[in-house]
C-alpha cells in the first residue's frame, strides 16, 4: 500500500510537467498574496513560527525561499473549498466588527466631503449673488445721476508716478462681475459634461514631460525625419536604426521600427509585406490548430492559469479590461505556452504582451490610447495587431528563455550579479539590505520576470524598450545595468528605511508613478555607464 501510495505522489506531482504547463513565479502575481486563497497553508498542527521582527528566516535554497514566499495560484486546489476552510477559520464576530467599522469609516468620509462640497458651493453661490446686487445698485445710481466733470475725471484712469495706469472703482467691479459670471459659466458647462472615467497618472499613455502640444519641437521634427530617411531605403541599415532609437522612437515611425529591430521583418524592403502575409497566417494556423485544445486535460490548467492573469494585466488601463482584448491576450499567451512546452506559460509573460499590443494598434488611430475601443477597428487591423504581438513577444522571449524554465535558473544567476553589481557600485546600500537582512531575491526576482514592469507605468516601459530594442541582448544582458542603476537611484530612501518591513515596502511600491521621458533617459544613461565599466571587465565587479 504505502509503494501504490508514493506512486500516486509521484504522478499527482508530476502532472504539471507537461507541454505548455504553468511554473508557480514569486512576485509575478498582481494583486498580491490573499489569506483567504491560501488558508490551507494554516493547517491543525502547523503553528506558523514566531519571527523576530526585522529578522526572517533565511532560504538555504531557491526551492526552499520559492516554497515560504510564493504566492502564485495554487491551481490544484478548488477555490470553494479554499474560501470554506478560510471561513471555517476565522472568528465571525471580529470579521463583523471589522467590516462594521470599515463602513462607518468610509459612510462618515463620504458625509464629510458632500459637506465641504456643498458649503463651497453656498460660498459660491453667495459670491455670485452679492456681485449681482453690487452691479444693480451701481447701475441705479448711475442712471440716476449726471456725471459732473469733476466726477468724469474721477473715473478716468489715473496715473501713478511710475506710469502704471489704474482702473477705475466702476470698472474694477465691473471687470470682476465679468469674471465671477465666467466662472459660474464654466462650473455649469462642466457639470453638464457626460462623465468619462478618470485616468490614473500612473496608467496615462502620454509622457508627463511634454507639454501637451500637438505641435511637436522642432528637435522632434529633425529626429523623426531622420528615422523616415533611414526606413525609406530599399534595405534598411539596421545599424543606424539602432543608433537612433537608443535615445527614444517618434510614436508615428515606432511600431515598423520595433518590427524591424525585433527582427519579425527583414531589412529588404520588398520582402515585408510578403512576410508579413506569412507570418500572419501562420499564426492564426496555430489558433485553428491547438486553441480547441485549451480545455483538454492536459491543458486545463494552463489555459486556466492565463484566464485568471489576464484581467489582472495593468487593470488601471480601460483598453486591457475590454472582453475582446483579454480573448486577443489569451489566445497569444495559449498558443505561445503549447509552443514552448521546455518552460510553458508563467506568471509575468501576461505583462510582456502589453507593450507591443499598445504600439501597434497605435499604428492605426491616433487619439489616446487608454479609453479606446477597438471594437472600432475593423476586423483585419485587429488580426494583424494581435499576430504581430504575437511574434515580437516570441522574439523577445526566445532570447530570456531561461527566465521561466524549470527552477528560472535565468533570473537567479541575474539576480546574484545585481547583488554584486551593487556591492561594488554602491557599499553603503548593499551593507544596508544586509544589516536588516533584505535578500535581493526577495524583492529583484519580479523585476527579472517582469522586466521591471511593475516597477514603471506602461508609457516608461514602452521608452525603455525602445532602447532594449537598440540595445545588443538589451532585455537578456543590459537590464542587469539597468536593474543596478534603479536600485542605486533611491539611495537616499533606502538608507533612511531603518527595518526589514519598512525596506520591502519601499522596493515593493517604488514612487515613479510621475516618470516620464526625462527620468527614463537618465536611468539608461547611468546604465550605460555601468555596462560601460563592468561588462568587459567582470573582474571589476567580482571581489
Amino acid at each position: 500500500m504505502s509503494n501504490d501510495g508514493n506512486k500516486k505522489q509521484f504522478w499527482k506531482r508530476n502532472t504539471a510537467k507537461v507541454p505548455g504547463s504553468i511554473q508557480h513565479v514569486y512576485g509575478a502575481q498582481h494583486p498580491p498574496f490573499d489569506p483567504l486563497l491560501h488558508a490551507n497553508l494554516m493547517k491543525a498542527g502547523h503553528k506558523p513560527q514566531a519571527l523576530t521582527p526585522g529578522k526572517p528566516k533565511k532560504a538555504t535554497t531557491f526551492q526552499e525561499f520559492e516554497s515560504i514566499t510564493s504566492d502564485a495560484w495554487d491551481v490544484g486546489d478548488d477555490d470553494d473549498e479554499l474560501l470554506a476552510t478560510a471561513a471555517q477559520n476565522l472568528n465571525i464576530e471580529v470579521v463583523m466588527e471589522t467590516a462594521n467599522k470599515v463602513i462607518e469609516n468610509h459612510s462618515k468620509l463620504q458625509e464629510q466631503q458632500q459637506q465641504q462640497q456643498q458649503q463651497q458651493q453656498k460660498q459660491l453661490e453667495s459670491r455670485f449673488e452679492k456681485d449681482e446686487e453690487e452691479e444693480e445698485e451701481e447701475q441705479e445710481e448711475e442712471e440716476g445721476e449726471e456725471p459732473t466733470p469733476e466726477l468724469a475725471f474721477r473715473s478716468e484712469p489715473r496715473p501713478y508716478g511710475d506710469n502704471r495706469m489704474v482702473k477705475s472703482l466702476s470698472e474694477a467691479h465691473i471687470e470682476s462681475s465679468k469674471e465671477a459670471a465666467g466662472e459660474r459659466a464654466a462650473l455649469q458647462r462642466q457639470q453638464s459634461l457626460p462623465h468619462r472615467p478618470v485616468i490614473p497618472l500612473v496608467a496615462r499613455m502620454a509622457d508627463q514631460n511634454t507639454s501637451g502640444a500637438l505641435v511637436m519641437t522642432e528637435r522632434e521634427a529633425s529626429r523623426l525625419d531622420k528615422f523616415r530617411q533611414v526606413l525609406a531605403g530599399p534595405n534598411t541599415d539596421l545599424d543606424e536604426l539602432r543608433k537612433l532609437s537608443w535615445s527614444g522612437i517618434p510614436r508615428q515611425v515606432r511600431p515598423i521600427t520595433w518590427k524591424l529591430l525585433s527582427g519579425y521583418l527583414p531589412a529588404n524592403a520588398e520582402r515585408r509585406e510578403s512576410t508579413l502575409q506569412r507570418k500572419r497566417q501562420e499564426y492564426f494556423g496555430f489558433i485553428q490548430q491547438y486553441y480547441d485544445s485549451r480545455n483538454d486535460e492536459h491543458h486545463q490548467d494552463t489555459y486556466r492559469q492565463i484566464h485568471i492573469d489576464i484581467p489582472r494585466t495593468n487593470p488601471l488601463i480601460p483598453l486591457f479590461q475590454q472582453a475582446s482584448v483579454q480573448e486577443i491576450f489569451e489566445r497569444i499567451l495559449f498558443i505561445w505556452a503549447i509552443r514552448h512546452p521546455a518552460s510553458g506559460y508563467v506568471q509575468g509573460i501576461n505583462d510582456l504582451v502589453t507593450p507591443f499590443f499598445v504600439v501597434y494598434v497605435f499604428e492605426y488611430i491616433e487619439e489616446e490610447v487608454e479609453n479606446f475601443d477597438v471594437s472600432s477597428l475593423q476586423e483585419e487591423a485587429l488580426r494583424n495587431i494581435e499576430a504581430d504581438s504575437f511574434w515580437c513577444m516570441s522574439k523577445l522571449l526566445d532570447g530570456i528563455q531561461d527566465n521561466y524554465t524549470f527552477a528560472q535558473p535565468g533570473i537567479q544567476r541575474k539576480v546574484r550579479a545585481l547583488e554584486e553589481l551593487v556591492s561594488r557600485i554602491d557599499e553603503s546600500v548593499h551593507r544596508h539590505m544586509q544589516q536588516y537582512e533584505v535578500e535581493y531575491l526577495q524583492f529583484a526576482f519580479r523585476w527579472m520576470n517582469n522586466l521591471l514592469m511593475r516597477e514603471l507605468p506602461l508609457r516608461c516601459t514602452i521608452r525603455l524598450w525602445d532602447t532594449y530594442q537598440a540595445e545588443p541582448e538589451g532585455f537578456s544582458h543590459f537590464h542587469l545595468y539597468v536593474c543596478a542603476a534603479f536600485l542605486v537611484r533611491w539611495r537616499k530612501e533606502i538608507l533612511e528605511e531603518r527595518d526589514f518591513q519598512g525596506l520591502m515596502i519601499l522596493l515593493q511600491n517604488l514612487p515613479t508613478m510621475h516618470w516620464g521621458n526625462e527620468e527614463v533617459s537618465v536611468l539608461l544613461a547611468e546604465a550605460y555607464r555601468l555596462k560601460f565599466a563592468f561588462a568587459d571587465a567582470p573582474n571589476h565587479y567580482k571581489r
